[in-house]
């Protein structure tokens, strides 16, 4: 059991960090310190998308890494 929610946690996790890389905006090096986008916008479409997902994996992983702690044989 704990191999499958280690395989799991590893597969969301790159998953995760896929889909924080495919939200970065303004690849150059003005959007580093906000001149590009500075402004307030909503987000719609693939980019609402992408926001959801992303928060959806945050909290599986969370999920996932907490289960894996309390089912971990004790060892000791």
């Amino acid at each position: 059991m704990i191999t499958y929610l280690r395989i799991a946690q590893i597969i969301i996790a790159s998953a995760l960090i896929v889909a924080v890389l495919l939200q970065a905006k303004g690849a150059g090096l003005g959007g580093l310190f906000g001149g590009e986008g500075s402004i307030y916008k909503s987000r719609r479409g693939v980019e609402q998308t992408l926001f959801n997902l992303t928060i959806l994996l945050a909290v599986l992983f969370f999920v996932i890494s907490i289960a894996s702690v309390i089912l971990q044989p004790a060892t000791g």
